[in-house]
């Protein structure tokens, strides 16, 4: 990436309030937030020619769940190595453990703090603070 440019994130999840918070901190932060807010929105997003540098998701969507999101674009090679964050309220251990073992890069727990997620999101970029 050459500086100035962005970075564009998609954004999956289906809770309006949340995804107008959470597009509000990121584009604040000088992202380009893509969204979506079902599994099926998602999958055509998966075949997007401009593929984003990190995908924020939630695991309880319609009509495909995060988990199988997750699998299905780990299996494409060109969203391979694309970070995922995981943003969802479904916080017991096994849920945790299927996100990050499935190939999440980090997993958040909602309700969550506005500027630890968008730190999170800088880490798993490599970008500064």
């Amino acid at each position: 990436m050459q500086p100035g440019d962005k970075r564009i994130i998609l954004m999956v999840e289906d809770d309006p309030a949340i995804a107008g918070l959470v597009r509000f901190r990121l584009e604040r932060e000088g992202f380009i937030v893509r969204h979506v807010s079902d599994g099926e929105e998602a999958l055509k997003e998966f075949d997007n020619p401009e593929i984003p540098h990190l995908i924020l998701m939630d695991v309880m969507l319609p009509y495909r769940n995060g988990y199988e999101l997750l699998a299905d674009l780990r299996a494409r090679p060109a969203l391979a190595s694309v970070p995922v964050l995981m943003l969802t309220s479904r916080g017991r251990e096994q849920d945790v453990v299927k996100g990050l073992s499935g190939g999440a890069n980090d997993y958040v727990l909602k309700p969550f703090r506005p500027a630890e997620l968008v730190a999170r999101v800088k880490k798993l970029l490599d970008e500064p603070g």
